[in-house]
């Protein structure tokens, strides 16, 4: 049984409306369920690996995921209508039954992941919304490593650890960012 495609358009990075208008895009890709699960998954995915605790990195809360979530959000004010449309589905989504734990935060597997969503961005995505992307996914993690709750406030930014910086290199390697 084929899986229902999920259709997808892109526009070039910095493309003006015309007319007070959206411009049509220029480059109509078309991402099967399984590629757009992919996509929008990775995301939360990379939340709780980058909040998961490991050796050489602090334990982390509440206000790290917040941090995460908040980091997701910003996607709609990116300048790529791919970034924006994962957003918008990941909001859209049905709350359904997690995933296994382990299945979330295993960087093993979170890494695959990446370079898996990186080889659908390079067949389907116009390479502005791919870079988007992929810079997006980084971000949301650094903001999880950067985190710390503070007195009074929701979280502050603070220098990464040694593993926090290793993480996010591997994330980043993982991205085709590095």
């Amino acid at each position: 049984m084929l899986a229902p495609e999920v259709p997808m358009s892109h526009s070039v990075a910095g493309e003006p409306p015309s007319a007070g208008r959206r411009a049509a895009p220029l480059t109509t890709a078309v991402y099967s369920a399984a590629e757009w699960d992919l996509l929008t998954g990775l995301p939360g995915r990379v939340i709780v690996a980058a909040a998961s605790p490991g050796p050489g990195r602090a334990v982390r809360g509440v206000a790290e995921g917040l941090a995460g979530l908040d980091a997701v959000a910003a996607g709609r004010a990116f300048d790529s209508d791919l970034v924006r449309a994962v957003v918008a589905a990941i909001y859209a989504r049905h709350d359904g039954p997690p995933a296994p734990a382990e299945r979330l935060t295993d960087l093993v597997d979170l890494l695959s992941a990446c370079r898996a969503a990186v080889r659908v961005l390079e067949r389907r995505a116009d390479p502005a919304d791919s870079a988007a992307y992929r810079q997006w996914v980084q971000s949301v993690a650094a903001r999880v490593c950067r985190a710390v709750p503070t007195p009074g406030e929701r979280s502050a930014e603070h220098p990464l650890s040694p593993a926090d910086r290793r993480f996010l290199e591997r994330l980043g390697g993982a991205l085709g960012l590095r």
